[in-house]
Formats: C-alpha cells, structure tokens, sequence
C-alpha cells in the first residue's frame, strides 16, 4: 500500500497511528472513487473524513472525530446498521453515489481484523431495493455514445425488472427520447463533459450525468460483454445490428452495471431494440406542454394525464400504463388489439372486477424476480413470490374462454410456474421472517439434520429452564434465575443479600449493584450444546435458503414472463374501468388524416370538475375540402345552422348546439382568454394519443386518423440560463415544427408570435400558417387573438375559423368555452381585465383607447394616435393628454347664478341636456 500523504485534511489521514481497520477503509475508498463509502464497524455503518463531512449535513448526523487528542484528527460520522435503506435513500435523492462495505464474517469467529468488501455501489440509476424505489414509476440508467458516423448510440435499462432497450438516433433526437424515457441518471463519454450539446441537456432533464473513461466505450469490448452476458456468439437473433452505436452504448452500460452491482445478472436476458417508427413521435417541449406524465408548474406525477388514466392495482401495472402513455403506437391493427380487449372488458364487468381483485393481491412480480435473481432476494420476498403465484390458477381460468385476441394470447403465455410455487411451498414456512439469521425460515420436515439440531437446542433449553427450577428449591432461593448475554453466556443470577447462601461450586462472573452472577460447570456443559445446535441451525437454513434461491432465479425467463402478462391484463382492465366510469367511447382508428370527435372532453379536467360540468365540444378536422365555396369567403354567411349568425356571441335565447362542421385541415380558434381555445386544442391532442395507446377515449364516438407525430406549441417560458427569451424559445419550437412535421402530423398551436411587435407577429403568424397549410398539409388547430388571420380563410381553401361563444349582458360576458364556427368577432381582453381585477380606472382608460383605435389609429404620418385622456380631480401631476373642456361647461362657468329665477334655471338646464344629447 503507498504512503499516506504526509498533511491531513478532511479527505485525508493521519501519515501514522493507522489502524489495520482505517488501512482497509482507505484502501476500499481508493477503490471506489466519487462514492461515500459506507463501512461498517460492528452495529454501525461508519463515515470518515470528506465522506463524514458531507454526509453529516445530508443525513443529519452529528460530525464528530476519531482520535481527537492527536494533531489531526479524522472526521468522523456514523448510524446505527438498521437504518441503513432510510440514510442510503437521502443520499441517492442528493445526488450522491454510495459504495456499501460490510463485515464478510463473523467477528466471533474472525482471527485478525474482520474482512471487509464492498457488496454494491448505489447510484440513482442502480437502485435494486424496494425501499429506495417509487413502486410506480420505472428507473432507467441510460447511456449515450456519439459515433464517429455521426449517429448516436442510446441505451437504456430498469435494473429492478431487467428491462434492457437500445437504438440508434439522429443528433437531434436525443432530447426527445431522454424526455420519453426519464432516465434518473445517464453514462456518457467523460470528453462530453462539457459538451455544449449535452450539458444543458443533462440540466433540463435534472438527471445525474456520470461521465466514464474513454476505454468504457471501446466498441468491440462493449459488444464482447453482451456476447458474453448473454451466452451467444452474435445479436441478429434479437434483430440488433452488432456494428451500431446503440450495441456500444449497451455494453458500456452493461459494465457499469456489473461493476456497481457485483452480483448475478441473470434477469436482463434480452436486449430490445426500439424503433422510432413504430411509436408515435412526441418531442420534448410537446411532452411537457401537454402534461402527459407530469405537471409543467410543480413537476408531479398528480394532475397530468398519466395520474387521471391510472386505474392500475399493481405497480407493475402503473408502470406499464406510464410506457404506453409515452409510447402510443402507430400501428392500427395493434391498437385495435388492445381496444377489443377493453372493449371486451367493458361489456363483462363483474369479469373486470373479479380481475382486478385478483391483480391487486399480487405483488411485485417484476423486482421480486429481479431480486431473486441478483441473490438479494429475502425469505419474506420468496413468501411474497409464492403467495403472487398461488394465484395464477384462478386468473388463468378467469381469460379462459375470452373472445378477443390479446386476451387468448395472454392466457396462454401466463405459465403458472406450478413446480416453482410447489419447491417453495415445501421449503419455506408460511410466514418466513426478513432475515436468515433469525432462524424459523426452513418448514419443519424438509430436512432431517435440521430438525435434529433444533430439537436439541430447544430440548437444551428445556433443560436449562428445569435446571433453575432444580437449583432455586435446592438453595432455597426462589429469586434465582437463569439469564443470558453475548459476554459470557448463560447464567445463574441472585440478590447481593442472597450470595452467602451460594454453594462452593458456583463461579462468580460478575457483580452488579444489587446482583451477583455466576456459572457452573454443569450450566456450561449444556449451554455449549444448545448455543452449538443453534448457530449449526441458523447456518443449515442459510444454505438450505440460498440453494432454493438459486433454484428459484433458475426460472428468472419464465417468471418475467408471467410478470409482463400481469402487467398487460392490469392495464387492459384498468382503461376498461376508466372508460366505464368516466362515459368513454371506443375510437376508430383509420389512415385517412382526419380528427372527427364528437362531444369530446379534456380527459384530466372532465376528471377533476364535478361530473357534468365540464362543457364538451366537436373536432372536425382534416376531411374534405370545407363547406360551400372551397373554405373562401366569410364562413358564418355560408355555414347553414343554428349558429349561422353574422356575429360569434350566441343570443341569449339560443340553446348552445352542435354544428354541422366544415371540414378542413387547418382550424382558426379565436376568443378571449380564460374562454377555452387552450383547453380545446390541448383536447384535441390528449384524445389522439389516448386513443393510439389502446384507450377508449372521452367523448361520444370519434374517427381518428393515426398520427405519426404531434406537436404542441402551446406557451413558452424564458430561458435565462440558455440566453433565450420568451420569443427565440417560441420561434424555435415553431422552427422545429416546420422542419420536422409530415402530412400525417398533427400540429396544435396557441399563439405565435407574441414576443415580438405586433404587425411582426401577424406576419409570422400568418406565414406560418399558410406554410402548414400550403407545404406541409397536416391537421392543424391553431388558436390565436390575431384577428386578421381569419381573413385567411379566403386564400386558403383547407382552412376555417372556429370561435369560443360568447353571452353578453350589457357591459358583462359569460363564456360559454363551446367552440362554434366563424371567427370572433372581438378579442374581449378588456372583460377579461375586469374579471381579473383590474383596478376601474384602468379598464376605463382602457376602452377609451381601444374606441380611438378602432376607430382611427394611424395619423397623417402613420404614427398611432394616444387618445387623450381626463385628468381626475384627486390627481395632482397633470396629464400629458389634456383634454379641452366641453362648450356647456364653458356655458356653465359664464352663468350669472345670482340674477338666474328658479325658472330661467330650468330652462336653462334643459338646453344644456338638450346640447349634451347631439
């Protein structure tokens, strides 16, 4: 071992006085650099120097030192073993590493110092205890390598189910899978560190990026250690191309893993591959926009459409409802797969519920299986295990006899693993305790030899119970008894008063206050019998348990497989119950590109208003060429209906109903704030990703063409960090759109332009527009307050305008948020100003200058006009806008009151309200 350093700090030792226990410390933690190192001494995980430090401001833990008198003393923290998963969960949520180092042996039976190894490294991509893991929710460890073809390599993989998925994508692609997958932390090459692409990528994901030296990612090792791992000679059985950047991004992680792991493997035992165009596109910024799995404001999983959709009753499934969420297929037969399944579920739903019942005793088949296979399997675990399993026969025979597809084929696939649950059953006792070392894990009768020793250690303390009968009737001591500790062993104890009375061939021990205590040879003889047949017991049931472990992980294949069939039913039966209790419908799914949906409703608000309140409305998209005239002209002279009138406010006697729609690729939405367009369009959004992963969606009926991607621009934020404003953020998602939609897209858009002025933003607006319109051709809702853009309807055949009704009642608006056809006819910020609080002063001003602009708002020279404006009488600094006094009040100031009769007054006053009347 080299040389300490000669000074000391908080990350380094003494250069002497070490003990043969700190040597070993300092050699693990050269061993396991970036990692605090948690080693245990005795009934304590202890923490020196640097990892003391800052594991005493995470954890909470009083800093203290170790050899405090010497000139440097080792900072030094530590807790007690038993809360090790509450402390090893603070600091993974911090961000931090930790390597875990136990006692190999026991110190009983050690000769020398105890030997130490480092059992498992825990990163927040690693994480394999159930304690650290939300139940819910998946954990992938990703992994990312640029290839020198320009292609770059990602690999991802949930340690605790062994789900392991590679790929290859474009450059520009990254972003929006790390978005899809969420991976708690990602490996990449340490030369990217500081990598402009990937830096503010890793930082925006809030991810833990861990760089890994360039020998991590030598492409030919990295494909030897999946070769290697999965016992074959190439990857084309598992359709993956050996030579791609995505099998060097695997292996890189598949090393990492073994590394921080350093136990068996044997539940990743395949590697997928992820094609792009089997799932339905959602970049980055569309995912955040539309909620799918988290809130924008807070960043929880509560609120988005993920936790309003989740009906699951099993983790497994939660987490397989999150996947589909994230991954609506594109495929129309293997949609309609999934809802003949719901459909079907929903027709028989005692059927349902006798499922769900079932599912929701299970446990977590996946990472108990994980578990199993890792060797980190517990005998409570394997309980857990065979009481999942004891249930499959009833569920097996609850899918027999099903009518559709997917249901057959999941009962077929789910295997009961019978001679599994049957070894178990044999092997361990009802109720098996946590840990191997309490004992009572093994049933009574599977092994001779251990049956033996137990009754020899309870027969031994049988005895040693009549022992202290015998002696305290012999000694005429009825205080006398037998105890026990791990000093000295079992022994006879009295009062201080009584030790006169303690034959000759009594051994004192030990002398406490008001107690003596002492041991016999006849004592000694039996304990060394039970103490012997005991700890011969508990050893016989460790190995008697690790061989029905590994038994057991022998099945891993066949397990999972059960596990992912659970899963799928979980989820199939959770959308059937959604759709029952929520008045969903089952949507059809075509390759024309339209979007027909009638009565549909935002899925998470219809969920969290009271029932009924929400207001539903039609999308009528992508069909046909428009009504009369080819879309030209104004649509509410040419559109026959109820709603057919010149102007978009409703009279207050017209029920709100249904349109016969015009049909049209691109929908201009306008109205008011607060009226609903965002809601709409979001809508509109929400139901096609629902329906294209599997589910029954909530609305009426609804023909919706597949999508092959979607994008919501719908708000952006400054980014500071990045040196964006609010208008380059917007500009470059409208950027991304335009390059990157297709004719089988679908596009919604609330708002372009308002960063910037506003004929600026019109022209943008209205460019981009026709560029959807005219180049790409996609379905299109575009929601916005630019009011000259519904002139577009008259160049733009493919295009109408849509409304948000409005009721007025006098200077008060009611929103009706029923999207109706032509285009508003006011923008009504003021009403919502007012609403809003506005103070009254202000609103009036307001309408003031909205009247002038309206009216005139350019001079001679084409500059705006400022409406003047009244200075009121409590205000002291004076308008710059004076306006002149009103010739009656001229009138009113000449007035000689004095010399005016009571009638020259009147008449007077009747002039004046005759002149203000003109």
């Amino acid at each position: 071992m080299s040389q300490p350093p000669e000074k000391t700090s908080a990350t380094n030792p003494a250069p002497h006085n070490l003990t043969p226990a700190m040597e070993r410390y300092l050699e693990v933690k050269r061993q396991n650099p970036g990692s605090i190192l948690l080693f245990r001494m005795g009934d304590f995980y202890e923490l020196f120097f640097e990892d003391a430090v800052v594991s005493s401001k995470v954890l909470g833990l009083t800093l203290t030192s170790r050899d405090k008198g010497s000139p440097n003393p080792i900072p030094m923290a530590g807790f007690p073993y038993h809360a090790l998963e509450g402390y090893l969960r603070k600091l993974i949520v911090a961000g931090h590493r930790v390597a875990v180092c136990e006692q190999m042996e026991d110190p009983k039976l050690a000769k020398g110092m105890i030997k130490r190894e480092v059992t498992q490294v825990v990163t927040p991509g690693t994480l394999t205890d159930e304690a650290l893991l939300d139940p819910r929710e998946s954990n992938f460890l990703a992994s990312v390598w640029p290839s020198r073809a320009g292609t770059v390599g990602l690999a991802w993989l949930e340690v605790s189910t062994g789900r392991f998925v590679t790929t290859d994508l474009e450059p520009a692609q990254l972003a929006d899978e790390l978005a899809r997958i969420r991976p708690s932390e990602c490996l990449h090459p340490e030369h990217l560190t500081n990598d402009e692409r990937l830096r503010p990528l890793f930082a925006r994901s809030g991810l833990l990026a861990t760089p890994r030296a360039p020998w991590c990612w030598a492409e030919e090792a990295c494909r030897s250690a999946l070769l290697k791992h999965f016992g074959t000679s190439t990857l084309e059985g598992m359709d993956i191309d050996a030579n791609s950047a995505g099998v060097t991004a695997a292996g890189a992680l598949l090393e990492y893993v073994q590394e921080m792991q350093k136990s068996s493997l044997a539940h990743i035992s395949r590697l997928e591959p992820y094609r792009r165009g089997t799932s339905l596109i959602i970049d980055e910024a569309t995912r955040a926009s539309l909620e799918l799995t988290r809130t924008i404001r807070e960043g929880k999983r509560d609120n988005s459409l993920l936790s309003v959709l989740d009906e699951t009753v099993s983790p497994m499934g939660a987490r397989l409802l999150a996947d589909w969420l994230s991954n609506p297929l594109t495929n129309i037969a293997a949609i309609n797969r999934r809802l003949d399944a719901v459909e079907e579920l929903t027709r028989d739903t005692m059927f349902c519920r006798d499922l769900r019942e079932i599912l929701a005793e299970t446990y977590d088949l996946q990472r108990l299986t994980a578990k199993v296979a890792t060797g980190r399997a517990s005998p409570r675990d394997l309980g857990s295990l065979t009481r999942s399993l004891a249930l499959l026969p009833k569920l097996k025979a609850k899918l027999a006899g099903r009518q559709c597809e997917l249901l057959k084929m999941l009962e077929a696939d789910l295997d009961l693993n019978a001679e599994i649950r049957a070894v178990i059953d044999a092997t361990l006792v009802d109720e098996p305790p946590l840990l191997t070392t309490d004992g009572g894990v093994i049933r009574p009768g599977f092994n001779g030899t251990l049956d033996e020793l137990r009754d020899l250690a309870r027969g031994g303390k049988e005895w040693i119970a009549g022992y202290q009968a015998k002696e305290s009737e012999r000694l005429g001591l009825p205080n006398l008894k037998v105890g026990f500790n791990k000093v000295f062993g079992y022994y006879l104890e009295v009062t201080a008063a009584q030790a006169a009375k303690i034959p000759p061939e009594y051994i004192r021990k030990q002398t406490l206050k008001n107690q003596e205590r002492f041991i016999t040879p006849e004592l000694k003889e039996y304990e060394d019998k039970v103490l012997r047949a005991e700890e011969r017991a508990i050893s016989l049931e460790q190995e008697l348990f690790a061989a029905l472990r590994e038994r057991v992980a022998a099945a891993t294949a066949r397990l999972k497989q059960t596990a992912d069939v659970l899963s799928e039913v979980d989820v199939l039966a959770a959308l059937a119950t959604l759709a029952v209790n929520q008045g969903y419908c089952r949507p059809e799914l075509t390759t024309d590109p339209i979007l027909d949906i009638s009565e549909g409703r935002h899925p998470v608000l219809d969920k969290l208003m009271p029932s009924g309140s929400f207001v539903p409305n039609d999308v009528r998209l992508g069909k046909g060429q428009g009504a009369r005239g080819e879309g030209r002209g104004t649509p509410n002279s040419e559109v026959e209906g109820p709603h057919s009138e010149p102007h978009a406010t409703l009279p207050s006697n017209d029920p709100v109903s249904s349109l016969t729609p015009r049909h049209g690729r691109v929908q201009l939405i306008t109205g008011p704030n607060m009226a609903g367009k965002s809601t709409y369009i979001r809508q509109a959004a929400l139901l096609t990703i629902m329906a294209q992963m599997g589910s029954f969606i909530p609305a009426s009926e609804a023909r919706i063409g597949i999508a092959d991607r979607i994008f919501a621009r719908v708000g952006a934020s400054d980014e500071l960090s990045k040196g964006q404003s609010t208008f380059m953020v917007e500009m470059t998602e409208t950027a991304r759109i335009l390059n990157s939609a297709s004719d089988r897209s679908l596009v919604i858009l609330d708002e372009i332009g308002r960063g910037t002025s506003t004929y600026d933003g019109i022209s943008l607006a209205w460019a981009v527009t026709e560029f959807l319109h005219d180049q790409i051709r996609c379905r299109t809702l575009f929601a916005t307050h630019y009011h000259e853009l519904t002139e577009l309807t008259k160049t733009l055949p493919e295009t109408s305008n849509w409304n948000v009704a409005i009721r007025e009642h006098g200077d008060d608006i009611v929103f009706l948020h029923k999207i109706v056809e032509g285009p508003a006819d006011k923008s009504y910020g003021i009403h919502v100003a007012k609403i809003a609080g506005l103070p009254r002063d202000v609103v009036e001003r307001a309408q003031v200058v909205l009247a002038q602009l309206e009216s005139d708002h350019v001079d001679e020279s084409g500059k705006v006009k400022i409406p003047e404006r009244k200075t009121r009488s409590r205000d002291r600094q004076r308008s710059l806008f004076i306006e002149p006094d009103h010739p009656v009040i001229e009138k009113l100031k000449s007035l000689d009151i004095e010399q005016l009769t009571p009638i020259a007054a009147l008449q007077k006053l009747n002039e004046f309200r005759q002149e203000l009347a003109k």
